[in-house]
């Protein structure tokens, strides 16, 4: 596990967080939705990552 992980994890959370912005923005249920989704599945990598550092030390 290395930076760029980390970096991809950041992108892809915020990538979602302006998707749900726009979906709101929009009015566009299904666009918001998907942009939850992928700060769910970002957070989720994120997490994964921390264990494995806790495990590293």
């Amino acid at each position: 596990m290395g930076i760029d992980d980390k970096i991809n994890n950041a992108t892809e959370d915020a990538a979602g967080k302006l998707k749900e912005g726009a979906g709101r923005a929009t009015d566009n249920e299904q666009l918001e939705a998907e942009g939850r989704a992928d700060q769910s599945t970002a957070k989720l990598k994120q997490a994964g990552e921390k264990i494995k550092d806790a495990f590293k030390s």
